[in-house]
């Protein structure tokens, strides 16, 4: 969201503190691995008496065989596990071409391990083993295409495009052309109806909410709203929903109504304290109260939102919508709506919109 901009630009600017990491992190591998080769040769000398009985025994079995050194050498070898080390430098060879391609830490490490999710926040990564208890989406990520245009798309086995095209504006796009937005192809959009202030925690509507909701359903654009957050406890969730309840009320929404969390990292943010389970309630609170009156509720957030800040377990129930930045998605679970960037372009719009992409369909 466009909240998040600037928050966004200085998480890039710690970027570069990820080639130091990678080099002491390859530094910390090739130790281990020396340490490693010197037990391994220990144990080889201990050992090499009851491999050569291994080995006549073995020869035994096959009396019509003559077995040189070569034979010897290489059954050594094998018994010891030393390809070990080969693997070792493989790996480490890897690594470095990867580095050497400009992939980042972050990824490498998730190349690495695959049974876990990989989340760098804080100044560190976080490894969460992937779980069993919630549902997987079921997407190929090789269907996830980028067209002509230089946009995500997702298609099925007859490469025929069966996701829908999305933006999510706030007054911070300023006046928008919806005519044009329809002609680029836009099917639905997300609307910001409001935020609460992250330091005095004030309600506030979007000033341009009316002018954005009434422009993209007059091009036959649905639309969903979100609502950006910073509630500190249930009863400011359940606040947030009921003025978000009473914005839409002389509207047809068809896309869910989402309540949109994200970190507020400033030293007087309200939120700052809050824990997991804190922050896990109140969007249950909100998105319960959404549902009761009728509409589909909806998270977004990225993966520090999912991963950290909320009880997954809790809120499997309700629809997500994920913010990754990347051209291949990275998350195990379900989610509907996927927000590949915050630098599209789309016709009647000036300068940057979120784009994003739907795989279910809300009509």
């Amino acid at each position: 969201m466009n909240d998040t901009i600037y928050r966004r630009k200085k998480r890039k600017q710690r970027a570069n503190l990820i080639t130091n990491i990678i080099f002491c992190l390859i530094a910390l591998i090739a130790l281990t691995g020396c340490i490693v080769l010197l037990l391994q040769n220990y144990m080889l000398k201990t050992e090499s008496v009851q491999t050569l009985n291994d080995f006549e025994v073995y020869k035994a079995e096959k009396e019509d065989y003559i077995y040189t050194q070569t034979d010897f050498d290489n059954y050594l070898l094998e018994s010891s596990g030393i390809g070990i080390a080969e693997g070792r430098e493989t790996v480490l060879s890897e690594i470095r071409n990867k580095m050497n391609e400009g992939t980042s830490t972050v990824e490498i490490l998730r190349q690495l391990y695959t049974d876990d999710v990989v989340v760098y926040a804080d100044g560190k990564y976080n490894f969460f083993p992937i779980s069993d208890k919630l549902k997987k989406h079921d997407y190929v990520l090789d269907n996830f295409v980028v067209n002509e245009n230089n946009q995500i798309e997702y298609v099925n086995d007859l490469e025929e495009v069966v996701s829908k095209k999305g933006i999510d504006v706030s007054r911070y796009q300023e006046k928008i052309n919806w005519e044009k937005v329809a002609d680029d192809g836009v099917e639905y959009a997300f609307i910001r109806a409001g935020v609460r202030g992250s330091t005095e925690g004030k309600l506030s509507e979007d000033a341009n909410f009316e002018a954005n909701i009434e422009g993209a359903l007059e091009n036959n654009i649905d639309v969903g709203v979100y609502f950006f957050s910073q509630a500190v406890n249930e009863k400011e969730a359940v606040e947030e929903a009921e003025l978000v309840l009473e914005m839409i009320e002389p509207y047809d929404i068809k896309y869910p109504v989402v309540y949109d969390l994200e970190e507020v990292t400033s030293s007087d943010a309200r939120t700052k304290n809050l824990t997991k389970e804190e922050y896990t309630k109140n969007c249950i609170a909100f998105c319960e109260t959404i549902k009761e009156a009728g509409y589909t509720p909806m998270i977004y957030g990225n993966l520090k939102t999912f991963m950290i800040m909320l009880d997954m377990e809790q809120i499997e129930q309700y629809d997500k919508w994920f913010a990754y930045y990347n051209p291949e998605v990275y998350f195990p679970y379900e989610f509907s709506v996927w927000q590949y960037t915050s630098e599209g372009t789309v016709n009647g719009i000036k300068g940057d919109v979120d784009l994003n992409i739907c795989m279910k369909n809300y009509k």
